[in-house]
């Protein structure tokens, strides 16, 4: 089990809200302004998922990996492995993401997540979970205000056994560290590498205020067409203009 380590280029608590006040389209538009990475096809989910509470909006917090397999056999210690990362996710401070990985894939055997797990867990300071394989009571877990995001509901629980946790997963696709920065809405996630971290929620706010302008004139309802085309590649180059000006990358324009 790997120790998570705190970055002096990681958000502070109210950076983490503003963060949370914008969609996960909306974080991915600014990452990729700003990011090295193949924005095309890394760091955002592969594979579909289901938000399971999308009325609770957006959640924002850092990465608590595990890896289950609900179909094996149980095992003598797996109360006791439990109880060490209850310990664990107590010991991190918020706001924390449960991620974790799911052996029995593409089956579901069962969920490690219920009403609960969502509970104690949100009391731990966990504001949801991100998990590949199934999760149970899912209008229960989202009254707890623990957002849900998974491969399918299922009925049982399976064993529930806990192989590991605190180390590297792989979920939908996506390579996720313990401590690693995740944008989830009902689009799906977003898991920011460390080295964007610093750089994301003003780069999300320039593309966030930049495309406005694009969507006001988008919306011009009476004119022409000529005319209205012309007003729409007028704004545009407004829109390059102004993220050239504020020194990020050109985006999906």
């Amino acid at each position: 089990m790997a120790k998570q380590k705190r970055s002096p280029n990681q958000l502070s608590s109210t950076q983490l809200a503003e963060l949370g006040r914008l969609t996960t389209p909306t974080v991915f538009n600014g990452w990729e302004l700003i990011t090295q990475r193949d924005a095309t096809c890394e760091c955002f989910n592969r594979e579909p998922l289901i938000d399971f509470a999308p009325r609770l909006g957006p959640m924002v917090g850092r990465a608590l990996t595990a890896v289950i397999q609900p179909g094996a056999r149980p095992r003598p210690e797996n109360g006791k492995r439990w109880a060490k990362f209850r310990a664990h996710v107590a010991s991190i401070p918020g706001p924390k993401i449960l991620v974790v990985q799911d052996l029995d894939r593409p089956m579901v055997y069962g969920a490690v997540w219920g009403e609960i797990g969502a509970n104690t867990f949100r009391s731990l300071g966990c504001v949801g979970t991100i998990t590949d394989g199934g999760v149970r009571d899912v209008d229960e877990m989202a009254g707890a205000g623990f957002k849900a995001m998974a491969r399918s509901a299922c009925v049982g629980h399976g064993s529930g056994v806990l192989v590991e946790f605190g180390d590297p997963v792989e979920v939908f696709g996506v390579d996720i560290k313990p401590g690693q920065l995740i944008h989830a809405d009902q689009h799906g996630f977003l898991a920011i590498p460390p080295e964007d971290e610093a750089r994301v929620l003003d780069a999300s706010l320039i593309a966030h205020a930049a495309e406005a302008e694009l969507l006001r004139a988008a919306r011009v309802s009476g004119l022409p067409h000529i005319a209205f085309l012309k007003q729409f590649d007028a704004a545009i180059q407004s829109y390059l203009k102004r993220i050239r000006e504020s020194k990020l990358k050109r985006g999906e324009w």
